[in-house]
């Protein structure tokens, strides 16, 4: 066995290693309700933000759904200050999945894009900003799909970082202050955090429904 060959062998070991214990600890560490996230953030005390921001950024490698973390945000920072760390979060967690998709991308895609991923290939490649920030803001996809399609699209990194970071502040605001509404216990507030969460997500839903239905797959 070549060096070449021992160091392949030794690199795909790492990476089995690591995906292996960051499966580990998605599901012994993070597998609690929003509530009981809120706590454990909680308990860093003035680290928790910086806890709260480091843990988001990872989210997408540790497979851990957005949406209770979001929720968690809101539970324990309040609507404001909430939005702000899952946003900026969310960011470095894209960014994080961009990268790793850039470098692994290649050895990982054997082959062209058909249908309508090579479409949305195509639109992205010739307008990164535009459709990084469309797909942000109406979940046509899924949001850590859309990273590694960037990165694999060859969407510049600064049109894809601020995309991002304008296009989730809606979505995230929206469960951050729903989790916030809870902690105060006032149904005003309650109600209206439901409210501006049904508008902020289904509303976006809607247009990706009829965004479907105007696409017509490729045979």
């Amino acid at each position: 066995m070549n060096k070449s060959t021992r160091l392949k062998i030794g690199k795909w070991l790492v990476i089995a290693v690591a995906v292996g214990l960051v499966i580990w600890l998605s599901r012994s560490v993070f597998e609690v309700d929003a509530n009981d996230l809120r706590n454990w953030i909680l308990s860093f005390g003035i680290w928790s933000p910086v806890i709260y921001i480091l843990i988001y950024t990872i989210r997408p490698l540790i497979f851990f759904p957005a949406s209770v973390l979001s929720i968690a945000g809101g539970l324990a920072f309040g609507a404001w200050l909430g939005t702000l760390y899952t946003i900026i979060g969310a960011t470095l967690g894209a960014m994080l999945s961009f990268f790793v998709a850039k470098t692994l991308g290649k050895s990982l895609v054997r082959k062209e894009w058909t249908g309508n991923a090579r479409k949305i290939q195509s639109q992205m490649e010739q307008n990164g900003f535009l459709y990084v920030l469309l797909f942000r803001f109406i979940p046509v996809i899924n949001f850590d799909l859309i990273s590694y399609m960037a990165a694999l699209a060859k969407v510049r990194f600064g049109s894809f970082a601020l995309a991002t970071l304008i296009g989730i502040i809606p979505g995230t605001f929206a469960y951050n202050f729903l989790g916030s509404s809870f902690v105060s216990g006032n149904p005003t507030i309650i109600l209206l955090a439901v409210v501006v969460f049904v508008v902020l997500t289904v509303v976006p839903i809607v247009i990706r429904n009829r965004w479907n239905k105007k696409q017509p797959l490729d045979k």
